[in-house]
């Protein structure tokens, strides 16, 4: 799938393509579609009478003049308009561009007259981005589509920037959609790898030998199972100017999740792939940041492993030595993503970052408590997890604060280490982080994205599978520092 997105300086009338979409708000047609049923002898406003369209949000009504698709999209009421809105509208045009077969589409800039012009074509532009997403790479009929959307009078310095947004978005939703046999650890190393080379970043990669060397026990103990090696990938973002802050990312990389010897029954196995979401979400971010440049300068780090089953596999009662030098008692091999993290987020903090944030598909609990479209976001500082929240408001992803509870911390108590890798079920995401905490210097965040990293069908801002949740969050908040 190649998409391009282009602000036309003219209205939808007088742009290409043979398919053209305007909007109703309130039941009436927009101007911009008032002056396409002009142009088309009034067949949009005759067509609102006949069919009683109301044009409630998402609805839409299309016909066909003269070999041209003309689409009434409903953007429902004047009242209460966000970006949110204007990002979706577009996911719907997408759809709709998409399952007609349009190739070349152009589109009213929705609400420009509420938002401004910048803040809408910067949304829609998304939009029709993300809503264009597929990953089909493995389908043997499909064949290679090229799209393109023109934005009416749009600011193209908005729609320039959404489009490397969404396209970093994109290239996280392709990692996280990869089959487990082709994403390996080494895989995704070499990945990480062509991505610094492409966008010129620094890329080290340390195979058994060298995490070993650094005291990685708890990493380790979690691949001894796989007989696909790990890798810690650590990548570099150095600004040309003096950086402003330095900040560490960390991305929980399970290439595949069997739950090792506590072993997932199989509905929940399913999509295990995507395990690896938060390091998939990091790198995501380091493209942007490579188009972006913004003054900071940044670290990311994934522990990339796969937890399974053999006779080398760890088991339930094992006793593992961090980098950290703490030990944690094995209660349960399914909790496999802390462990791995406990030592990426130590080996982090050598970078002496003003910052940390760990992403991570990491429990259960965050999804039963917050469901598949919001992340949990725990922070030690207020500040830092206002900025966080905010960068994922303006790019509708949402993220919800969650107490990092000291009175929880006793539920990790060991008898025979320092601590145990799971606590009570009860409050589980909240003890998830605090075991986090331990591996890190204040100030630090972990955003918990297992329910919105895999969308199990399609949603508002894609189709159904990985939703590369987290780049356009992470990526907001690193260019406002």
């Amino acid at each position: 799938m190649k998409i391009s997105l282009r602000s036309g300086r003219r209205p939808v009338v007088g742009l290409p393509g043979k398919m053209k979409v305007v909007g109703v708000v309130s039941g009436g047609l927009t101007e911009a579609g008032q002056e396409l049923d002009q142009a088309y002898s009034g067949i949009l406003s005759k067509a609102l009478k006949l069919g009683k369209f109301r044009g409630d949000f998402g609805s839409e009504l299309t016909l066909v003049a003269d070999g041209v698709f003309l689409m009434l999209l409903g953007l429902g009421q004047k009242r209460g308009v966000t970006a949110d809105r204007v990002r979706e509208a577009g996911v719907a045009v997408a759809r709709k561009a998409l399952e007609l077969g349009a190739r070349e589409v152009a589109v009213e800039n929705f609400f420009a007259d509420r938002l401004g012009k910048e803040a809408a074509s910067y949304a829609l532009a998304e939009g029709l981005y993300l809503g264009s997403y597929r990953f089909e790479r493995y389908k043997s009929e499909a064949k290679p589509v090229r799209i393109r959307y023109w934005i009416a009078k749009g600011r193209g310095r908005a729609v320039e920037e959404a489009e490397r947004m969404a396209a970093a978005t994109a290239y996280a939703r392709d990692l996280a959609n990869e089959p487990p046999n082709v994403l390996t650890p080494e895989a995704l190393a070499e990945a990480a790898r062509a991505l610094a080379e492409e966008r010129g970043l620094e890329a080290r990669v340390l195979g058994p030998e060298e995490i070993e060397a650094l005291g990685m026990g708890a990493f380790l103990a979690v691949a001894r199972g796989s007989d696909n090696p790990p890798r810690l990938i650590h990548l570099t973002y150095r600004p040309e100017e003096k950086p402003r802050r330095r900040v560490a990312l960390v991305g929980k990389g399970l290439c595949f999740d069997t739950g090792g010897y506590s072993l997932k029954p199989t509905e929940s196995m399913r999509h295990m792939k995507a395990d690896m979401a938060g390091a998939a979400a990091v790198l995501g971010t380091f493209q942007a940041l490579a188009e972006f440049r913004p003054p900071v300068e940044v670290h990311g780090v994934i522990a990339a492993a796969e937890n399974k089953i053999s006779g080398r596999a760890y088991v339930v009662d094992e006793v593992v030595r961090t980098m950290s030098g703490k030990t944690v008692e094995v209660v349960n091999t399914d909790a496999e993503g802390r462990l791995t993290l406990a030592d990426a987020l130590y080996y982090a903090g050598r970078e002496a970052p003003d910052a940390i944030v760990s992403i991570a598909t990491l429990t259960g609990s965050s999804v039963v408590a917050l469901g598949r479209k919001i992340a949990a976001l725990f922070a030690t500082e207020e500040r830092l997890a206002e900025a966080l929240r905010a960068g994922g408001e303006a790019e509708g992803e949402t993220l919800w604060p969650m107490p990092l509870e000291p009175r929880y911390q006793k539920l990790l108590k060991s008898e025979v280490a320092d601590l145990k890798n799971v606590g009570t079920r009860e409050g589980g995401a909240i003890q998830a982080a605090l075991f986090l905490k331990q591996f890190v210097r204040d100030p630090f965040a972990h955003l918990d994205i297992a329910g919105p990293a895999f969308q199990r069908e399609a949603w508002e801002l894609g189709p159904a599978g990985a939703s590369g949740f987290g780049v356009r969050t992470l990526t907001r908040w690193l260019r406002s520092l």
